[in-house]
């Protein structure tokens, strides 16, 4: 793997059982640095990117997920138009860059999931005709899901070797913004999106993550990286709002010329994930579910996990209801959206 020169007098962290490959008489005469493929990886430690529960166990999965993100694919249901919308953002070049808004517990962490993992998951890990072909070339994609919500997140050098370790270049020593820059600028040759989930937290509670650090992002995806970079947010108000609401002046908010505010599923979708469960409902409840739901996916998940367990359990009776109402009260302000 070769890359430009990021800078005269640049020291770069390897992995202590890894050797690297640095021909130093090369960078010196040629104005570049080699560095083997193993070593461009960085600092493992550095890598904080979450494994889905798939990835780290084979559990079957839940038949509803209820109060963690949606993170296996074949369980994420609807979105259809605007999985379209930002796959047509993304497919083509230069990347361009999307903000998706959305309530609290509207689904958006499960979006992003989901963009991350749906054009490398095999037909056999989906359900029958689940779309996963949004890309031409999807090998050639990294995805960085970063998570504001993370305490590491809030260090500038931890999160920017964080991101480094998945764009597979080197992570310079020190790690700080000006190197950043220079390591990335010029070196970025496949297509990358960072996905950034609660980034009003990420405004909010870390200092370190200034309007330098914005601007320095928004001039890599302008003009430094060939088109090769883009963004897509997670946000509960549009980028350029909640910048002005935290005190950011930064530019990087302007940049997002595509954003999306989540609502409930439509009829269709809504009924797909009421038949994903393993023992059918009675038509009666289905229309019972989609009212008391608006369709919202995580009411729906709900009031499903509920019927299915007294399905299960073959009780009599609609105490079920009861309790689903019961259990849907804490998310109940998505009604009045």
């Amino acid at each position: 793997m070769r890359f430009r020169n990021p800078g005269a007098g640049l020291k770069f962290d390897h992995p202590p059982s890894i050797a690297p490959s640095i021909n130093n008489t090369d960078a010196r005469s040629e104005g570049q640095i080699e560095i083997s493929a193993q070593a461009a990886v960085g600092n493992p430690a550095a890598d904080i990117t979450p494994q889905s529960p798939s990835e780290q166990m084979n559990h079957e999965a839940a038949p509803f997920t209820i109060g963690t993100p949606i993170s296996q694919p074949h369980c994420f249901f609807g979105r259809h138009r605007v999985l379209k919308r930002l796959f047509n953002l993304l497919k083509t070049h230069p990347l361009q860059n999307a903000a998706i808004i959305g309530q609290k517990r509207s689904g958006k962490t499960s979006l992003l999931n989901y963009l991350k993992r749906i054009t490398l998951t095999s037909p056999e890990q989906l359900r029958s005709g689940q779309k996963s072909d949004w890309l031409p070339q999807p090998e050639t994609y990294r995805w960085i899901f970063v998570d504001f919500q993370d305490s590491r997140m809030a260090s500038q050098e931890r999160l920017l070797n964080h991101l480094l370790t998945a764009m597979q270049l080197p992570a310079p020593n020190p790690c700080n913004l000006e190197h950043f820059m220079d390591v990335v600028s010029g070196n970025l040759n496949s297509p990358t999106v960072i996905l950034m989930d609660e980034i009003g937290v990420g405004l909010q509670r870390c200092p370190e993550l200034d309007d330098s650090f914005w601007e320095s992002l928004r001039a890599l995806a302008t003009n430094q990286t060939g088109g090769n970079l883009g963004f897509v947010l997670a946000t509960p108000e549009s980028p350029v709002d909640l910048a002005h609401h935290t005190g950011h002046s930064s530019p990087f908010f302007n940049i997002f010329g595509y954003t999306t505010t989540l609502g409930p599923l439509t009829d269709a979708e809504a009924r797909e994930l009421i038949a994903s469960s393993p023992i059918p409902f009675p038509e009666a409840d289905i229309e019972w579910i989609l009212n008391q739901s608006n369709r919202w996916p995580i009411l729906l998940q709900i009031l499903c996990r509920e019927r299915l367990f007294s399905l299960e359990e073959e009780e009599v009776g609609d105490d079920w209801r009861e309790e689903g109402l019961q259990q849907i009260q804490p998310f109940i302000h998505l009604l009045g959206a």
